[in-house]
């Protein structure tokens, strides 16, 4: 069972493992540590990750970035119109409303769902999770923002799954810090709760959250975030000064070119960074637009000033997570800051200001939430034995259900099922009495966030048919499940039958009385409580926990009561039909991974295209130099110039029309050199290789001999006949080689050999393999010499003592072991000599 946690970032993602001695974060195929999210669509293939990031200013409208802010919102979304100004690749509308990104891929215009753009993501972060662990990864840990609404949740599992993984978790990037940061720590309270703050401040999004550390367990007391006030916001106001400098000073326009707009962002990127070690840094590009090369220089003070509009807003989500949690900033004893955005000075400054306290650095700021979700992975594998710890994470969202009551013209009821703060994952239940099919609707509700879409998906609960006509008791369950999606799980029709009970003097209670309450009951901490305000009877609507008390039997008495009847409850499952807006259906998942599958095929294709490429091309250098010096001995002087001719017609056929051919042209032009080339490094491998082989041979030969001829005892029970065998073995071997080696002498080095390394190997075997038994033939054994027989004194009668019976000890122990052997050997003759009785 894999054990990986993603870190899915705006800008770059990481990749954790757990091992035997920790966590680790894995290298990609560059050997770093972070890999881009992007992809970048070619006339051939995709380029993902790494080699997305080195092709994307080549080919920006091309190259995909961004995904995490595209994914599960509308196209009408006021932050997503913003972000798609600044995109250089293309954004419209889809049919359901959601946005379709649209890039040239194989020579034609191809659109593609931000899931599907994340699922690509996914499928790189997986082969380097593979290719670090020489294994297939399938489960995982996927680490998500706090505030991912339940479509956008239900998105990432899709993209999961069209990636070939499958999430155990889809665990908060808050919650992921914290337990990176608690589950090492030894000096945890017993009592006494530990607040610590933290702030991350990422790529595109800030959150806090504030968590509460007791020993061997976190709980999370609050949640705030901005999603869209981020370390890009920072470069986004550097990118907007100088890019009206450029056009004041130089006369050039970066926003009418997409790759100069790329230069500039991330000249602005690095110069921000400079700016958070140095009051003041330096900008120069070269050749940024129309041949121009341009310069700038700027303050820290000065960058400060254009980012104010920004920094204004970083007070809002600590405010708000220090009052949701009830506490003041002296109750918060720790503030940790993570996140490649807070490394701005300013933003410090503002953190420090408002805690009254220095902010600390204990974690690593890029890899702590990578980190947290391998954990995460590794509590939930069977295979790790992690410390104890348990996390108690909340639910950032209000959610409730509403639905309409039977009678006519009135107002749809609702009650909120799952508190902000609630559990996760939990339970609840309801009880509804119905007569006919009815919808529910499962709705955010209470929140101030306006990017957040109220009606999440509608369940329709039917048909059922009562058996006495009446309105239907039906229970409905609804789950809150790990990933923080919420779902109608099942509705169960509850009836009521009368029983007759015979009379019985140890009656019990029927198995189906006692199985209902067994049944319905989660292991969840809420215990399947209905919510309150969840009660109306009269309508027909939810009611609460205490109308149900008549579904419970009271087992009988043990005495011969006499109880004509009993009521006893029939369970009935009440079909459910799901309607998740936003959702991909199930026909288009399948679709999706198809495509996947095909554009993943074509991928490999390409690669293993480029590699016999590369070989033709690295077997043509190689060739040359060798001809030019170790293998000049072992070609004629006139075939080095046509085969010469030969690799110079290859190279020019490489760049020019087979620069883009198919992978069997490579491998037939590849097989056509070997041809040429390939006598002539054999010719060569036989030269360097004959001489330790044949030394190897004479040695063989020169040992066999030596014990064949040898006086040494050790070899004296070896029959002569067998010895001459083997010196006659020894000679013949002897006299191939001198006859081959004399052939093989006569011939210059360009000659085919005669003398192969594979025959001399094979004589050397079969030599050794004909005399080794016969020299190593041990000695026999020694025959063994009979003992001559010991005398033994004649026979005297003695009298047997009362306590010789084998039951009893004898009364003195013999002196020695032959005296005693001797005194039973002289009884058992005795006994022999005289066997009647006593």
């Amino acid at each position: 069972m894999s054990v990986v946690g993603f870190d899915l970032g705006n800008e770059s993602c990481i990749v954790g493992v757990a091992r035997q001695r920790g966590i680790d974060v894995v290298l990609n195929e560059e050997s770093k540590r972070e890999t881009p999210a992007i992809v970048c669509f070619g006339d051939k293939q995709r380029f993902i990750g790494t080699a997305g990031a080195a092709n994307s200013t080549m080919n920006p409208k091309n190259s995909i970035s961004q995904i995490k802010r595209l994914l599960g919102r509308k196209f009408a979304d006021p932050e997503l119109q913003r972000d798609v100004q600044s995109f250089p690749f293309r954004v419209t509308e889809g049919a359901d409303g959601f946005p379709l990104v649209h890039a040239r891929y194989l020579g034609e215009e191809r659109s593609f769902t931000p899931t599907q753009l994340l699922a690509m993501v996914l499928s790189n972060l997986k082969a380097i999770a593979e290719g670090n662990l020489n294994s297939a990864v399938n489960d995982c840990c996927i680490g998500i923002p706090v505030y991912f609404t339940d479509l956008q949740r239900r998105a990432v599992i899709d993209a999961a799954t069209i990636a070939g993984l499958r999430p155990l978790r889809l665990f908060h990037e808050t919650t992921a810090t914290a337990l990176a940061y608690g589950i090492y720590k030894t000096d945890l309270p017993e009592s006494d709760q530990l607040n610590v703050a933290f702030v991350d401040v990422g790529h595109a999004s800030m959150q806090v959250s504030i968590v509460g550390y007791k020993k061997g367990q976190l709980k999370m007391l609050s949640h705030s975030y901005d999603r869209s006030l981020g370390g890009r916001d920072f470069d986004e106001a550097l990118f907007k000064h100088f890019a009206a400098k450029f056009k004041e000073e130089y006369k050039i326009d970066v926003y009418q070119n997409a790759r100069a707009c790329i230069r500039l962002r991330v000249a602005c990127e690095k110069l921000k960074k400079m700016l958070s070690a140095n009051p003041e840094a330096p900008m120069n590009i070269e050749c940024l637009m129309d041949e121009k090369d341009v310069r700038g220089f700027i303050k820290r003070d000065e960058f400060e000033h254009i980012s104010a509009p920004v920094l204004e807003r970083v007070k809002g989500p600590l405010e708000k997570a220090l009052a949701e949690a009830g506490l003041t900033t002296e109750d918060v004893h720790f503030v940790e800051v993570v996140g490649s955005g807070s490394r701005v000075p300013a933003v410090m400054k503002i953190i420090t200001e408002f805690f009254g306290k220095e902010p600390r650095r204990t974690m690593n700021a890029s890899e702590c939430v990578a980190r947290g979700c391998a954990l995460q992975c590794a509590i939930l594998s069977p295979t790790f034995k992690v410390r104890e710890f348990q996390v108690n994470e909340g639910f950032p969202f209000s959610v409730a259900l509403s639905w309409k009551p039977d009678a006519q013209n009135n107002e749809p009821q609702q009650t909120v099922v799952f508190p902000k703060g609630n559990p996760i994952p939990s339970i609840k239940a309801l009880t509804f009495y119905r007569s006919t099919t009815f919808p529910v609707d499962v709705l955010n509700v209470d929140t101030d966030d306006m990017q957040i879409t109220q009606k999440i998906s509608t369940y329709t609960i039917g048909p059922f048919q009562p058996s006495k006509g009446e309105k239907a008791k039906l229970k409905v369950k609804v789950r809150l499940n790990i990933h923080g999606i919420v779902s109608l799980e099942s509705a169960m029709m509850l009836e009521e039958e009368e029983v007759e009970v015979p009379v019985s003097a140890t009656s019990e209670v029927p198995k189906d009385a006692t199985k209902m309450d067994t049944d319905d009951a989660p292991r969840d901490d809420d215990n399947m409580q209905e919510p309150k305000g969840a009660s109306d009877t009269a309508d027909g609507a939810a009611e609460n926990g205490a109308g149900d008390s008549e579904e419970k039997t009271v087992p009988m008495d043990t005495d011969t009561k006499v109880e004509p009847s009993k009521k006893k409850v029939k369970k009935t499952n009440v079909p459910v039909a799901e309607t998740v807006y936003g959702a991909m259906a199930a026909d288009e998942l399948d679709k999706a991974v198809e495509k996947e599958y095909e554009m993943a095929l074509q991928d490999r294709v390409m690669e293993e295209t480029k590699d016999k490429k590369n070989s033709v091309e690295a077997y043509v250098y190689d060739m040359r130099n060798k001809l030019n010096e170790k293998y000049n001995e072992f070609v004629k002087s006139e075939d080095i110039e046509g085969l010469m001719t030969k690799l110079q017609e290859v190279e020019d056929w490489l760049y020019e029309d087979g620069e883009d051919e198919t992978k069997g042209v490579y491998v037939a032009k590849l097989e056509e050199l070997q041809k040429v080339g390939g006598p002539i490094e054999m010719r060569y491998k036989e030269w360097t290789e004959r001489g330790p082989v044949l030394e190897q041979l004479v040695y063989c030969i020169r040992s066999f001999r030596e014990a064949a001829l040898s006086v040494d005892p050790k070899f004296d029970h070896i029959d002569i006949s067998e010895k001459q065998k083997v010196i006659n073995e020894c000679s013949e071997a002897e006299n191939w080689l001198l006859e081959k080696k004399h052939q093989q002498d006569a011939l210059p080095k360009h000659a085919n050999p005669v003398l192969l390394v594979s025959e001399i190997k094979k004589k050397a075997e079969a030599l050794d393999r004909f005399c080794k038994p016969i020299m190593t033939k041990p000695k026999p054994a020694p025959k063994p010499q009979t003992p001559p027989p010991a005398e033994t004194p004649a026979p005297e009668a003695q009298t047997p003592e009362p306590q010789s019976s084998g039951a009893s000890e004898p009364s003195e122990p013999a002196s020695e072991g032959a005296d005693q052997g001797e005194s039973t050997a002289e009884q058992m003759d005795t006994d022999k000599a005289d066997p009647s009785p006593a």
